[in-house]
């Protein structure tokens, strides 16, 4: 609910405080006195076009603020917390400044927001009806939303059903692509892999055989120099009188000798002859070992050509024959994975058929309740219309098939004849604006029995009405006003008499300035307000005594 509103040099306002009440306000004063421009500020803090043109004659910037109750509204106290914004004690303030050169600011609960943040606040918090300003049901993407939530619960349920059908094909459908997308990449890497594992299996490496065949190698290699080293050191050891072992055999016999005349020789007798054992023993293998050795070129060229295929592998696949093991593990599983796909795409095929087979149930048993509740609501919205002197008007809710959506299958639209014998056009081609407000009065009257509404602003929803339809209209709005604030600017009397709060809207102007004023009136100077709407500058005794009746409820 707005509560108050304050706007400074707007346009030719220099400074205006309104507070609103819950139920029916009305706004009333002479022809151009500046009512539109009030509804001009209003615009401007849901979000509305800024432009320079709106700032007062000599002020450097316009400001527009306004206070909402927004108490038991959960649902959009859960969605401004999700913006970052935190109304405190369910009040939300709204701000906005236009600089002389046509720059805005918006603030939301004193932090800085976007514009089109405040145009989605916006549409939480004020439904704005005039001869410009009737989006919500001129807006033909708007009529769908209208009629479901005439509908209610079970449409409702049929849309989330319906919803979540359309999200599972969408699922499959983005499954499908992939793999169609993938299809001719996929027969590439099947190639691909097919070589790199062949090329991997074929050399078949086993953990650690390339570290025995380097060893190998260097053996082989140098077959020939081991040969002849081995030999070198088993004729230094043994060969000869000038050998180690004939050397350490000369000392055992002197060490012998003298351990006879000093038995403390013993250990070192011990020692040398020990190393005689050692040198007799190393000579014996040092023989074997050159009996091992070969010289064979072509082992060594096995062992090169083994090695060179290890190296290739190394290149490829891993620094490690447990690395290029282990990528060969990884190419066997992409393998499989990718020969699965295809398998994979048939049976996506069939799933993503059975899904969308069942989506169009789901959206023809949408397309049924609308139908069912389109009757219905045609028959509520024609009845009020003719009780606002629209008997010749006939409304109709067209509904044409599209391509299912998650919401449905259905394009929704409002259509309307205002006169006898004309063809049904859609709603946003009724060009008079006092129809427009009372067709729209027509659907949020019938809507009222449905919904909460928001914050209703009807802007000369009396045009080219009077008499019993003028007192109809009031009605009406005090039916709307039971369930939502409703904020109505009115030349007619019949309409300003029934507001729970009246606002006075004058013009004046002081040294060479225009100024608009907006004060609360009540008592005998609303009497009076009521007497001029009546009978214009003439105010007879008859004419207040009409007013105070029509303020009693009489009249």
């Amino acid at each position: 609910m707005l509560t108050a509103i304050s706007v400074k040099n707007f346009a030719i306002i220099d400074r205006l405080d309104i507070e609103f009440g819950p139920g029916f306000n009305v706004l009333t004063g002479e022809t151009g006195a500046g009512k539109s421009i009030i509804l001009q500020a209003l615009n401007l803090i849901l979000g509305g076009r800024a432009g320079s043109e709106m700032v007062r004659q000599g002020a450097e910037r316009a400001s527009v603020d306004a206070r909402f109750d927004i108490t038991g509204s959960d649902e959009l106290i859960v969605f401004l917390n999700e913006m970052g914004f935190e109304p405190e004690d369910n009040l939300l303030l709204i701000s906005r400044d236009v600089s002389a050169a046509g720059k805005s600011t918006c603030r939301v609960c004193g932090r800085l927001s976007a514009v089109s943040q405040l145009k989605e606040i916006g549409e939480w918090l004020v439904d704005l009806h005039g001869q410009h300003e009737h989006q919500s049901l001129m807006a033909q993407a708007k009529h769908i939303e209208i009629l479901d939530a005439w509908g209610g619960k079970t449409i409702d349920a049929a849309i989330q059903e319906n919803g979540l059908k359309y999200g599972r094909c969408q699922e499959l459908r983005r499954e499908r692509n992939e793999l169609d997308a993938q299809a001719r990449e996929r027969v590439h890497l099947l190639d691909l892999y097919a070589f790199q594992l062949n090329e991997i299996e074929s050399a078949d490496p086993t953990a650690g055989e390339d570290t025995q065949l380097e060893t190998e190698y260097r053996r082989a290699f140098n077959a020939q120099k081991l040969r002849d080293l081995s030999e070198g050191a088993s004729e230094a050891i043994a060969g000869d009188t000038r050998s180690a072992s004939a050397a350490v055999s000369a000392a055992v016999r002197l060490l012998e000798e003298a351990a006879l005349l000093d038995p403390t020789l013993e250990p070192q007798l011990e020692t040398v002859r020990s190393a005689g054992y050692e040198l007799e023993e190393a000579a014996r293998d040092l023989d074997r070992y050159q009996d091992r050795v070969e010289v064979d070129p072509e082992r060594l060229e096995q062992i090169e050509q083994r090695l060179e295929v290890i190296r290739n592998l190394k290149r490829k696949y891993g620094t490690s024959i447990e690395e290029i093991l282990d990528y060969g593990a990884q190419v066997r599983e992409k393998a499989a994975h990718l020969n699965n796909s295809e398998e994979r795409s048939a049976d996506l095929e069939r799933e993503l058929t059975n899904a969308e087979k069942q989506l169009q149930v789901s959206a023809d048993t949408l397309t049924d309740l609308r139908k069912k509740a389109a009757g219905r609501f045609v028959e509520a919205v024609e009845a009020e219309l003719k009780s606002l002197s629209m008997e010749k008007t006939r409304f109709q809710v067209s509904i044409e098939p599209i391509q299912v959506t998650t919401r449905g299958a259905d394009r929704i639209e409002f259509m309307i004849a205002t006169n006898a014998g004309e063809a049904l056009k859609p709603l946003s081609k009724i060009a008079s604006g006092g129809e427009i407000s009372r067709i729209m009065l027509a659907i949020k009257t019938a809507m009222a029995r449905q919904e909460a509404l928001p914050t209703m602003v009807f802007d000369e929803i009396d045009v080219g009405v009077g008499g019993r339809t003028a007192v109809t209209i009031a009605e009406k709005l005090c039916v709307l006003a039971a369930s939502a604030q409703v904020i109505c600017i009115t030349h007619l009397a019949q309409l300003a008499s029934r507001g729970i709060r009246h606002h006075y809207i004058e013009k004046r102007e002081e040294q060479s300035r225009t100024f608009v004023d907006v004060s609360p009136i009540d008592g005998e100077r609303r009497v009076r307000e009521i007497a001029r709407m009546i009978s214009g500058t003439e105010m007879t005794e008859t004419v207040l005594q009409h007013a105070r009746e029509m303020l009693a409820g009489m009249g």
